[in-house]
């Protein structure tokens, strides 16, 4: 009889983990930023039909990357169990962290069992309180691990990046504009220091507004209004460069310096559209979402 292949629980692990890391990097990255008024969700998500970010309960919201057969399947068991926990006792006692908690109960189990596949998904609890200091936003990574985030947080994709990138410049008192505003610019980047365009029918956008006189918080921000807060951060943008242009022409009126000004505008322009007809062809082969 021939000796069965033995693997340490060690190494079998560390194999499950890089096995569902993979899966997740190859998802396209979800940002969730605090900002005054509650939380905002921005997805790079160019289908209309799935979502990445759902509403779970009055205060509280769901974002994922992965796969998206998963991580529905996670959605819907945390609808149901807020729905259950709402009419048995209260809709008070329907909170972020014990929603925290059941996923993290479902996706240790699943990693840690040898019978199953680890899932490959990254998950984003979040819910909105009565003043910025009472928000609460949780990371659950594919291990059943639980993160307490404050601030910014981001997942999938090149979420390292992404993530310092919001560290440098994410800051208290935000408003929803600006929020969205450093979410779009921070998933524009590229692993190659690059950038794309993102245009509204690329990007899926909801929030957790807390000035809402309804029960329920979560709102999705689409087609007109995504339009005018993406207009609103250009228009501030297209101000801020055609300040610069001026005072640089004011300061330099050598034509060498015109011409050394010219040259690195064409470059910069040049690459800027490379690095997004290169993200956008790579982005439309992605299995996952």
């Amino acid at each position: 009889m021939s000796t069965p292949f033995y693997v340490s629980p060690q190494q079998a692990m560390a194999d499950r983990a890089e096995y569902a890391r993979k899966g997740i990097a190859r998802g396209r990255s979800v940002v969730v930023l605090q900002y005054t008024d509650g939380v905002v969700f921005v997805a790079e998500n160019p289908s209309r039909a799935l979502h990445k970010v759902s509403e779970i309960y009055d205060r509280i919201a769901f974002a994922a990357v992965g796969k998206y057969n998963e991580f529905e399947n996670l959605r819907i068991g945390g609808v149901r169990y807020a729905d259950l926990r709402g009419y048995t006792y209260d809709r008070e006692d329907v909170t972020a962290r014990g929603l925290a908690n059941v996923y993290a109960q479902t996706l240790g189990t699943i990693f840690s069992s040898a019978a199953e596949k680890p899932y490959e998904v990254e998950l984003i609890v979040a819910e909105v309180g009565a003043a910025p200091e009472d928000d609460q936003i949780y990371r659950l990574p594919h291990d059943g691990s639980i993160v307490d985030e404050h601030g910014s947080v981001a997942v999938g994709g090149n979420a390292d990046q992404i993530s310092s990138y919001l560290d440098q410049r994410h800051r208290d008192g935000m408003t929803l504009a600006e929020a969205l505003k450093l979410a779009v610019e921070s998933l524009s980047r590229d692993n190659n220091g690059g950038e794309r365009r993102l245009t509204a029918e690329q990007l899926e956008v909801a929030t957790l507004d807390r000035t809402r006189p309804q029960q329920r918080k979560f709102k999705r921000i689409l087609g007109r209004q995504l339009s005018r807060l993406l207009d609103e951060s250009g228009g501030a943008d297209a101000g801020d460069a055609a300040a610069d242009a001026d005072a640089g022409a004011g300061a330099g009126e050598s034509g060498a310096t015109a011409e050394g000004t010219g040259d690195k505008g064409a470059k910069g322009n040049g690459s800027k559209g490379k690095g997004s007809s290169a993200g956008e062809d790579g982005s439309e082969g992605e299995p996952l979402l």
